[in-house]
Parts: structure tokens; C-alpha cells; sequence
């Protein structure tokens, strides 16, 4: 397809706000309301695992209405692929009167989980194992105090503790130590929330690799909360503007947020789109070729195979760096992309901390073929930005967008080929 890309897009809830929202509900005193939660595969899951601990959770579309209950173990939670799944739940089963085991997709037992469960070991918890599955033997209550992680593996080791901090008895101060942590936005997103919850929190970021938070003991209550788009999920309708020369406005973008708003939007200014947001939403116009760029993305590594599918087609090429964390993903999503890049004819060669991407130049052009999914949503949306451009593209598990973007394939659809 070379012909601009015109339309506008709703995008569903934030996932990262969903989940963490489920918890605090369920740490809550109260019931909680929530507003425009994301109904996905990755919600479904976190459902399902704080319904097992205990909570009632009543989903009427889009509506949730969480009312928390004594925390209970002796069960079996299923992560599936979900990290804010086994990352948030073990600190919360901790506090269960019972043992809790977790267990999940066989990829998810490659994910890393040892910021958790060495943070969690620190605060008295007993836990069998180092990664899926675990044991978590839940004694009904968690003592607290201080805990130092190395979380440059993944934010969510950090959030999951924070998010239960307040149920500890001493409350929790905890320390990442190690190489640069990334993904600051998501843990500032986690104290806004517990903030917002009526939680003490204080935070020490100002050097990514000593960070340290203080979380006071006491109790919670999120009340009624409205939830904004997925912003990481809309990316990825503004990036087919930014390819193809077109304009794509999502509608409903915050003019505030928790989510990496402000980082998404400099990312495609950087690109070479023009950006602008009213009151109806965020429109990007594509320029004529997109910019190659050299930029971290450690802060918005979610952003990464929306960006590289941009990359693969701009004027020059590409650096993108801060995001060796990649690799534990849902997949190596460092190596899945070179790979799925070089199966077109693009250049690709991973970094230390990154990946290099060259564009094709004249006469060379990129070929079609069929682009492996690695059961990652990910690296589906990358293929259909891909496919945008190069013909004959096909990609495999289009369903993997199940996780946070259920539908995917039908609004896209809509959007490219109205």
C-alpha cells in the first residue's frame, strides 16, 4: 500500500493503568469503580488471579466494580504472558493466608522475575523457585522494612512492590541498585496512583541507577477512577500516518497523563511527523519520508518495534538505544526484530543496548514474506506498519494482539482500507 492514511481512531484503555487499578481495588478498603478499563487477554488474567485471592470483580463492558475481600491462598494463578501478572500479584498473594502458586505461557517462564522475588525474600516472604513457576507461601501478613533489587530488567519488579508496600506492616523502603533502570515513566505512573489512592510515597529517581522509595503503612481507597487510552497501543495507528504520508488523529488523547504522553509525541516530532493536539485529540501528519534517527528509548521501550517499523523506511538510518531490556520480554524483541528485518532485506544488527537499522536505498527495495509473530503483540502491529509499505507481507498469530489489543485486526482494517 502506498497511498496516505487518513482516518481517526479510539483506542481502548491503558493497560498498565488497568492492572495497577486492579490491584490498589483490591487492596482497597472500599469498592472501587473503575471507568474505561481495557478488556484483554492481560486484564482478563489479572481478573481472574485477584478473584482467586479473594476480591469480587463484577465487568460490565468496559465498567469495572472491584470490592476487596480477605485475601485467601491455596490456589494457582495463570500468568499467561502477562508481566504485570506475575510481577504484581506475588507481592499481593504474599499477604493471602495460604500458599499461592504462579504458572504461565512457557515463554513466560524465560521472562526474568528475580526483582521480585529477591525483593520479596528480603521482606521475610518464603518463595520456591526463581522464575515461572513459582511457590508463594502467603503467611496473611508481610513485616516489611527495607529491600535492595537490581530491576534494570524490568520496571515491574519495583511496581509490584510498591503496589502492596502499604499493606506491609512496616510499610516498605526499597532500593534499585544496578544499571540504569528503565522504564521510569511506568514506576512514576505506579506513584501517582498510590498517591492518588491516599498512600504516602516519596521517590528518589534523580540517578537511574540509585533510586530508592519510601512507602508508608496504611490504608487505601482509589474510590472511582475514569482510565485513558492506551497511548503505546495508539502509537501504533499514528505510526501508519507517519509512513505513508498521511494523517491519523486518536481521538480522546489526554492533555495530562500517567502514560509517556509527552515522550510519545517528541518521539514522532523526531521522526519528522508534524504533531498537534485539541480538544478532539492527537493528530500526526506523516512527512514525505521519515527521519533517521538516533535516540533512547529506555524510558518508552514499549515503543521500540513501532518505532524500528518506522525506521526501516526513513532517509537514513537508525540508532536505537537504552532498551537491553528488551530481551525479556515477551520475546527477545532485539532479536526477533533484526530477524524479522532482515528476512525483508532490511538492515538490522542488534546493539549492546539497542539496534541499528539501515534502509534500503535504490534499487534495492524490501520484499514481501511471511513475518513471525513470536506469539508477541508487538511484533504483530510491527508487521502491519511493515506491510503498509511493502508488499505482500503477511504475518503469523495475528490473535497474539489479544493481549492489550483486542480487535486489532478489524480496526486496522478500518483505518487502512476504509
Amino acid at each position: 500500500m502506498t497511498e496516505p492514511v487518513t482516518g481517526t481512531v479510539r483506542v481502548a484503555g491503558s493497560k498498565s493503568v488497568t492492572n495497577r487499578a486492579l490491584v490498589l481495588a483490591t487492596l482497597s478498603h472500599s469498592t472501587t469503580q473503575l471507568t474505561g478499563a481495557l478488556v484483554a487477554r492481560d486484564t482478563h488474567l489479572m481478573i481472574a488471579g485477584l478473584r482467586k485471592l479473594g476480591a469480587e470483580v463484577e465487568v460490565n463492558g468496559t465498567d469495572v466494580e472491584v470490592t476487596p475481600g480477605p485475601l485467601a491462598g491455596h490456589c494457582t494463578i495463570e500468568c499467561g504472558l502477562a508481566g504485570t501478572v506475575m510481577r504484581f500479584l506475588p507481592p499481593v498473594a504474599a499477604l493471602a493466608a495460604g500458599d499461592v502458586r504462579f504458572d504461565g505461557d512457557p515463554q513466560a517462564r524465560r521472562r526474568p522475575m528475580t526483582g521480585t522475588v529477591d525483593g520479596l525474600r528480603q521482606l521475610g516472604v518464603r518463595i520456591d523457585g526463581d522464575s515461572l513457576p513459582l511457590l508463594v507461601h502467603g503467611s496473611g501478613a508481610v513485616a516489611g522494612g527495607r529491600a535492595t533489587v537490581d530491576a534494570s530488567g524490568s520496571s515491574q519488579f519495583v511496581s509490584g512492590l510498591l503496589l502492596a508496600a502499604a499493606r506491609f506492616t512496616e510499610g516498605l523502603e526499597l532500593h534499585h541498585r544496578g544499571p540504569a533502570l528503565p522504564s521510569l515513566p511506568h514506576i512514576a505512573m505506579t506513584v501517582s496512583m498510590l498517591r492518588a489512592a491516599g498512600v504516602q510515597v516519596t521517590a528518589d529517581t534523580s540517578d537511574p541507577t540509585h533510586c530508592s522509595w519510601r512507602v508508608a503503612p496504611g490504608s487505601l481507597d482509589l474510590g472511582r477512577l475514569v482510565i485513558e487510552p492506551d497511548l503505546t497501543n495508539a502509537a501504533v495507528f499514528l505510526a501508519a500516518a507517519t509512513v505513508t504520508a498521511g494523517h491519523v488523529t486518536v481521538l480522546g488523547w489526554p492533555n495530562s497523563s500517567t502514560q509517556a504522553a509527552d515522550r510519545i509525541t517528541e518521539v514522532f516530532r523526531q521522526l519528522g511527523a508534524r504533531v498537534s493536539l485539541d480538544e478532539v485529540g492527537l493528530t500526526v501528519q506523516g512527512p514525505a519520508k521519515p527521519a533517521g534517527i538516533e535516540i533512547d528509548l529506555g524510558e518508552v521501550g514499549e515503543l521500540v518495534p513501532t518505532v524500528a517499523a518506522i525506521a526501516a523506511f526513513a532517509d537514513g538510518p537508525s540508532r536505537l538505544t537504552g532498551i537491553s531490556h528488551l530481551r525479556g520480554h515477551e520475546t527477545d524483541r532485539l532479536a526477533a526484530l533484526v530477524a524479522e528485518l532482515r528476512r525483508l532485506g532490511i538492515g538490522a544488527d542488534e546493539l549492546p543496548d539497542g539496534l541499528e537499522i539501515r534502509p534500503t536505498t535504490p534499487p534495492r527495495t524490501p520484499h514481501g514474506g511471511l513475518l513471525r509473530s513470536y506469539h508477541d503483540h508487538r511484533m504483530v502491529t510491527f508487521a502491519a506498519i511493515i506491510g503498509l509499505v511493502v508488499p505482500e507481507v503477511l504475518v503469523e498469530d495475528v490473535t497474539a494482539t489479544d493481549k492489550t489489543l483486542p480487535g486489532f485486526a478489524d480496526q486496522w482494517q478500518a483505518l487502512v482500507a476504509p
